[in-house]
């Protein structure tokens, strides 16, 4: 079983007296169904489980469901013998998106108090902003991604004890062995051509085939667009989502790698404002990363994001370096010349930070050129930028450069992280391995 770091999480919800009710929120794919069920048939004596996916396209039994009563009575025709106390009894509420009154009655079911409740979908974000009466308070909604660097390691057989040397040598400034480095490159190239989808991950894990495994990615790609189709009802706004979502691979291919808008409907003068609809559902369906411009990288950079100047990426590598390489994996795993891995890379580091907590932003000086990622530090109370080089001239970045020789932004430090081992610092800027993004 692969690991995941949102388990304990989990874990700590269901065995805590919370007056809230836990929402998994994210794509679908992903393995959040999976993971709470595992979690909750280990925990409860009565574990209840109800998609409301297969109820809608069957019988509707909660479709008109509207009060607690209501509820329980049709909870009690599928699972009466099972509706016991609250200490023994779990009750998972799986594609709650479906029925967005539901994410409404949760609000009353927590009052009531009679059983604990945990919820998941692969919409939320999209159902709650639709929802005119969300149960603030009463919900805790957590976003879960696919697996990360660290997760993917673990379940290449990566020792829990190695990933903590990493994490101390990382935080300490310190190369890794050459050894090691070589063991954790090549996990790192598989990653970019696997990604973190679970079924994607378990497919290579059970025979290494990466046929079978592009199979998978190209299915969960169509599946991502052809989800649209199911909550959105207007026919050109699907065909708008669809077509920005495939544009991504050829934007990331460009040398700003940011959206054309006016390459969305092939018509000229469009902005961000005509889509704003559709980037809305992607990137609220968890399915697209969005990074938004900084002209002032001031901290916290919240308040300085800007819409004109965005970049899209998917929110798997894995469907990125399949959608670009298809089957061959020379062009990841053997460094081939004349194959520029860039737009695949900072994928990766969007992933690892997305997962991490971060906001995504960059920097964009029409002068002095781009800055791949900024973060805040809470700590310092600063900025950090990060570069992300693929190629053997990590040493160049001019626009890096400038960034952290404006006096105006209080740079503390900044990161490049490319393939190389050994970690230096040169200044303000502390060159790392690739692979330390997973602890950013």
């Amino acid at each position: 079983m692969l690991y995941r770091k949102i388990r304990p999480f989990i874990e700590n919800y269901m065995r805590s007296e919370t007056n809230k009710v836990l929402v998994i929120d994210g794509a679908r794919q992903i393995g959040k169904t999976f993971i709470i069920r595992h979690v909750g048939q280990k925990l409860f004596k009565n574990y209840i489980e109800l998609n409301f996916a297969e109820d809608c396209n069957g019988p509707k039994r909660f479709e008109q469901v509207r009060t607690v009563q209501d509820f329980y009575f049709q909870l009690s025709t599928l699972a009466g013998e099972k509706m016991g106390k609250k200490q023994d009894t779990l009750i998972f509420l799986d594609e709650i998106q479906v029925y967005p009154h539901l994410l409404t009655m949760l609000k009353f079911l927590k009052q009531d108090d009679r059983y604990t409740y945990i919820a998941c979908g692969s919409l939320l974000g999209v159902t709650l902003k639709k929802t005119t009466s969300i149960p603030i308070g009463s919900i805790e909604v957590q976003r879960m991604f696919p697996l990360d660097f660290e997760e993917f390691l673990l379940a290449n057989g990566f020792g829990r004890y190695a990933v903590d040397g990493m994490r101390q040598a990382f935080a300490a400034g310190q190369s890794l062995d050459g050894a090691v480095h070589t063991r954790v490159m090549d996990l790192f190239k598989k990653y970019l051509l696997i990604g973190g989808l679970p079924d994607a991950v378990n497919s290579f894990l059970a025979d290494a085939n990466i046929v079978r495994v592009r199979a998978i990615h190209s299915d969960i790609r169509q599946f991502y667009v052809d989800d649209a189709a199911k909550y959105e009802q207007d026919n050109n706004r699907r065909l708008k989502i669809r077509r920005i979502y495939d544009l991504v691979p050829s934007n990331l291919e460009n040398k700003k790698k940011r959206v054309v808008f006016q390459n969305i409907e092939e018509k000229k003068g469009r902005r961000f404002a005509d889509y704003q609809d559709e980037f809305e559902y992607l990137i609220s369906a968890g399915i697209a990363l969005d990074v938004n411009a900084i002209a002032n990288p001031m901290f916290p950079l919240a308040q300085s994001v800007g819409k004109n100047l965005l970049k899209l990426y998917w929110n798997d590598v894995g469907l990125l370096s399949s959608a670009l390489y298809g089957p061959n994996i020379r062009a990841v795993m053997d460094d081939e010349a004349g194959i520029n891995l860039g737009s695949v890379y900072e994928s990766v580091v969007a992933q690892e930070l997305a997962a991490h907590g971060h906001r995504l932003f960059y920097y964009d000086n029409r002068s002095k050129g781009e800055v791949d990622y900024l973060i805040d530090d809470y700590d310092d109370l600063a900025v950090v930028p990060i570069k992300v080089k693929s190629g053997k001239d990590y040493t160049v970045h001019s626009a890096l450069s400038h960034f952290v020789g404006n006096e105006d932004y209080h740079i503390k430090k900044a990161y490049v992280v490319s393939n190389e081992r050994t970690v230096k610092k040169d200044g303000k800027i502390i060159y790392m391995p690739i692979y330390y993004a997973m602890f950013f």
